[in-house]
């Protein structure tokens, strides 16, 4: 167990890459114990991707890639100035809006981050509010991406504790409400104090326009519904919605229905059974193409092909990660290091509330230094074992496991948010840090809300097993 750790541990100290060094510390155990054959690295490795619910992460990345260059991000950023940015902190509260939209497509932060965050803080700066304000709202709003369904580490994370992918989904969208709020909130205080008003006039019928908007998005999944309670059969039901929303949106000419249309189709489709959270990435990935292609016209076959190109590389960096961190975790297991690691842990606590509190503080540290895939890989044999014989629901520990991450994102030295967001605004890491930190407020407010009322996220995952 020391040769492990400590190799990892040292690895990471000299600079190396966390994959580079799970992987490498795993080959210096077997080779210095002799306890495990070779072929195992290998063979662990390619069981680590040999997994279906991992044939999504490439089509959600990619699917956020299309959203980027399809136009969505600016027709999802003129409907939330529509709906909210005549509040006082206008533009802020646009901002976080935003991302709640945007997160229900893309499914990562980083994707949030520099879609509308290249959008949003550009706006922002145009509007007067300093960089470090519009860098902070951004920062915190864009962890909501994998919060929100659809999520990239929820599917880590479901895979790793053989829960349903699905349930985690459903089981993200209240605790991201939550958050929302607790942002809007912050931002509509520090509005008061600087005495900001709103970005636009108040207009009604800007108003009325996102209003009804919203209500042809919600009339979608109703009509099916209705569709169904009189005898027609559910195929006949979506085809005939769906063909009276493309019929609305071409005569009515809506800017935003059909973007926002994307969560609708992904979380309802789970929902009603139609097709499993991997399907569903296909299924984003095809609403993505029909918008930039068909509806909106605004893809070509160069930045097509540079989307494509862009997800290979995220895919293979994240892929590459999990199957290093696969054999990493096998050894942990195998070499009894997370027994004794859980051992140690419940040697301090026997309480499920106390170990929730030790848990939130090992996940935060971790996530300021571990990629948050390889950190879900690594924590979850560790800390699940306990999380199941404390009576804790492995659903809801799963969402207090990637808001801590998603934290971590925010925090040098390896907050990756943290250096995109510096690098959109120009602004030096120190100063994006600092930019950050007031906004850790309300997510550690969310953070003790989502962890001590467990209700938040188990409530609606609950209430759709019991409909079923």
């Amino acid at each position: 167990m020391t040769t492990l750790i400590g190799s990892f541990l040292g690895l990471m100290l000299i600079g190396l890459p966390v994959a580079m060094a799970m992987a490498i510390a795993s080959l210096l155990y077997i080779l210095i114990t002799g306890s495990v054959p070779d072929v195992i690295v290998a063979q662990r490795m390619i069981a680590g991707v040999e997994s279906f619910p991992l044939l999504a992460v490439p089509f959600f990345i990619l699917a956020g890639n299309l959203m980027n260059i399809a136009g969505i991000t600016g027709r999802i950023y003129k409907f939330a100035v529509a709906l909210v940015g005549w509040m006082k902190g206008g533009l802020g509260q646009v901002n976080i809006v935003g991302s709640v939209i945007f997160s229900g497509m893309s499914g990562t932060a980083i994707a949030d981050a520099a879609g509308l965050g290249t959008i949003e803080i550009k706006a922002m700066k145009d509007h007067g509010y300093s960089p470090e304000f519009a860098v902070g709202v951004t920062a915190a709003s864009a962890t909501l991406g994998p919060i929100f369904p659809p999520s990239l580490p929820f599917v880590i994370y479901g895979m790793m504790a053989n829960v349903s992918i699905g349930a985690l989904f459903l089981a993200g969208v209240l605790p991201g409400v939550v958050m929302m709020l607790f942002m809007m909130a912050t931002v509509a205080f520090i509005a008061r104090r600087n005495n900001w008003g709103g970005d636009v006039l108040f207009s009604w019928k800007d108003l009325g326009s996102a209003g009804v908007e919203i209500l042809v998005v919600l009339l979608f999944p109703l009509s099916i519904w209705l569709m169904t309670l009189v005898g027609v059969s559910v195929n006949f039901a979506v085809g005939g919605a769906m063909a009276a929303l493309l019929f609305a949106d071409w005569y009515f000419k809506f800017s935003a229905v059909m973007a926002l249309m994307a969560p609708v189709i992904l979380i309802g489709g789970m929902t009603m059974g139609w097709f499993t959270p991997t399907e569903a990435a296909m299924a984003a990935v095809v609403w993505a193409l029909f918008l930039g292609l068909v509806r909106y016209r605004s893809m070509t076959l160069s930045s097509l092909a540079k989307a494509t190109f862009d997800t290979v590389e995220t895919t293979a960096s994240v892929l590459f990660i999990v199957t290093a961190a696969s054999i990493f975790a096998w050894l942990l297991t195998t070499s009894q290091a997370a027994q004794i690691l859980a051992d140690w842990i419940l040697s301090f606590t026997q309480t499920k509330w106390v170990f929730l509190i030790l848990a939130n503080l090992l996940i935060l540290v971790v996530g300021c230094f571990i990629d948050t895939t390889a950190a879900i890989t690594i924590l979850v044999p560790i800390l699940l074992p306990i999380v199941l014989k404390l009576g804790i629901d492995p659903i809801h520990f799963g969402l207090i496991m990637v808001l801590n991450l998603m934290i971590g994102l925010l925090h040098p030295p390896l907050g990756m948010v943290l250096f995109v967001l510096a690098r959109i605004s120009k602004l030096s890491v120190e100063r994006t840090t600092v930019a950050i930190m007031p906004w850790l407020i309300p997510l550690f407010l969310s953070l003790i809300a989502i962890t001590y009322i467990p209700e938040i996220s188990l409530w609606l995952p609950q209430m759709m097993q019991t409909a079923k």
